[in-house]
């Protein structure tokens, strides 16, 4: 019998060395009913490490990072207002500084233009009398020369007609005779 029992022993401490895959009982190990209770401890005591290491260590950094981005984030929104108000006042300022300058410019513009037409109205009054001064003079130059003219023609239009007469008649004519007529011809 204790040869029986070394047969047992040795067929059953051989079975275990056998390569069957490495299987007892023929089904997957982790579905195996006996080691329920193990894996989930493993499962349970693997978790806890698992969340203990994310909670302690992963998270804060992660929730640093985000923080520490966030924070950028704010702080680049912060200033880009900042600079969108100063850009939006110094619109305003630019807005409002060109206005005055617009209303400064026209007003420039209607005092030189005023001015312009003050002096122009005075140059044209200034030429209106010179002109006045130059055709009275002219017109007092013309009645002269008129006069002289005239004083020539009566001494012109005596002596021709003389010489008409005389040529006509063969005759000289009296002189006084010949200016009586020529004045009555010229008031006529």
């Amino acid at each position: 019998m204790a040869e029986s029992h070394g047969e047992a022993k040795g067929q059953k401490t051989g079975a275990h060395t056998e390569a069957d895959g490495g299987h007892h009982g023929g089904g997957f190990p982790p579905f195996d009913s006996s080691t329920f209770a193990s894996q989930l401890v493993s499962l349970v005591i693997a978790f806890v490490a698992l969340y203990l290491i994310v909670s302690r260590i992963a998270l804060p950094r992660v929730g640093s990072v985000i923080d520490a981005r966030q924070d950028a984030i704010e702080g680049d929104l912060s200033a880009a207002q900042k600079l969108k108000d100063e850009s939006d006042a110094a619109l305003k300022a630019y807005e409002s500084e060109l206005a005055a300058a617009r209303s400064r410019a026209q007003a420039i513009g209607n005092e030189t233009r005023e001015k312009l037409n003050a002096a122009s109205e005075a140059e044209r009054k200034t030429l209106e009398d010179q002109l006045s001064a130059k055709l009275a003079q002219a017109e007092k130059t013309i009645a002269a020369t008129r006069e002289t003219a005239m004083r020539n023609v009566r001494g012109i239009a005596a002596d021709a007609a003389a010489a008409i007469v005389q040529r006509l008649t063969g005759v000289l004519p009296d002189g006084s005779a010949v200016n009586s007529a020529v004045d009555a011809s010229l008031k006529g």
